[in-house]
Formats: structure tokens, sequence, C-alpha cells
């Protein structure tokens, strides 16, 4: 009980600092990286449609796929291809609002794992004719668009399955630009309430930083289950 309220305490007083920032930062920023046009942007689905990780990816990879114009892309999410209102239909949708070709979207519907998409990725890539390379897998470029804390162990799986050329774009978020402090007593109420307009950090960072921390826990764990099962 005692190591847990100090582990506990730890994660608290932690959040009071940028150390989660960075560390989420650089666990997102040590694989990402564009070193090559890519034959294959892939998207790799988070929650449903619309969700805040789906809708992030899907606009990082368009934005991708507008500039990378004879990529195919791919979209990996497990559901029902043949219902109009599924997430990963959902996805594809929101791809052709943007600007992406039917024709350049193809989906991985039945991967409920990062291994399992990178394995049914590589089925997919290897079944194609259209690339001017010998349709192996192990030859073709992938990037990969997911979130930002999954981009280590997404690359790792993919070069295990056997993709050689793997780069990667976190789907990060933008901060708010403007200035959200406040005077509470220009707002009315209880005076004798204490007035944290101007305290950013209690309003805000604190769960922000808290919020890291879980991403990056729950990431440890990910990456020492693949690490112990092979699969990076």
């Amino acid at each position: 009980m005692v190591s847990m309220g100090s582990v506990f305490a730890l994660f608290i007083l932690l959040a009071f600092t940028s150390a989660p920032f960075w560390m989420w930062y650089h666990l997102s920023m040590s694989k990402a990286g564009v070193n090559r046009p890519p034959d294959y942007i892939v998207v790799l689905g988070g929650g449903g449609m619309p969700s805040e990780s789906g809708l992030m990816r899907c606009w990082y990879a368009a934005k991708t796929a507008n500039y990378f114009t004879r990529a195919k892309v791919i979209v990996a999410l497990p559901g029902k291809t043949g219902d109009s209102l599924s997430s990963i239909n959902g996805m594809k949708k929101e791809l052709v609002i943007r600007g992406i070709a039917k024709e350049r979207i193809f989906l991985e519907d039945s991967g409920t794992n990062t291994r399992a998409e990178a394995l049914n990725i590589l089925k997919i890539v290897a079944n194609q004719k259209f690339s001017r390379q010998s349709a192996v897998g192990s030859r073709q470029s992938v990037l990969i668009v997911t979130s930002p804390e999954h981009i280590y162990r997404a690359v790792l799986t993919f070069k295990k399955a056997g993709f050689n050329r793997v780069d990667a774009i976190p789907a990060f978020e933008e901060a708010i630009e403007s200035d959200l402090s406040f005077q509470g007593r220009r707002l009315g109420g209880r005076r004798w309430v204490p007035d944290i307009g101007n305290n950013i950090t209690l309003r805000y960072q604190f769960w922000t930083q808290l919020h890291y921390e879980e991403l990056i826990l729950r990431e440890v764990f990910a990456l020492g289950y693949y690490w112990v099962k092979g699969w990076i």
C-alpha cells in the first residue's frame, strides 16, 4: 500500500510539471518522419467514427495523401465494409470528403490489433498489381498515420511483420491559440470562492499532464507485451 501510494503521489507531482508531455512527445517522435515518397499511406483506426482519434488520423492522412498523390491509402479498422454506416466506411467517407479519390482507398477490416493489421496489410500490398515494383510488401514503402503515442509500437510492428521501409506521421492535436485566463469577480458568483481564472496550470495543464501519463503507462504495457510475444 505504501508503494502504491508513493507511485500515485509521484504521478500527481509530475502532473504539475511538463515532464509527462516531453516523455509522450519523445515516445511519439523517436520513430516519426517521412524519409521517402510512400507507396501506401496506412491509416490505423482508433475509436469509432466520428471520434477524436478517428477524425484526427483522417485529417492527417488526407493532408498527406493530397501531397503524395501517387500513394494508395489503406484504412485499417475492424468493421463491416458492407455496412455504409460502419466506422471503417466512415473513415473512408471522411477521406473522400477531404479530396481523396475512392479508387485510391483500400480497406483492411479484420485486424483487431496492430500486429494483425500489419500482417493483413502486408497481404493487401502483395496482392496489388498496380505497383511499378515487384508486388512484395517488403519492397514497398509505407507511411503510417496514427496517434502520437502509438507511433513507436506501430513502426516496430510493421517492420517485424515484413515491411522494410516504414515511415510515420503522428496525428498531433493543436492547442488553442487564445489566452484562456479570466477575472472571476467580473463574472459574478460567490466572492468567497477562490479565483483561479489566471491559474492555467490548475485549470487545464494539470489534467492534460495526467492524461499524458495515462497514455504513456498504457503504451509501456503494450510495448512490453508485444516484445514478450516477439511482435516487435
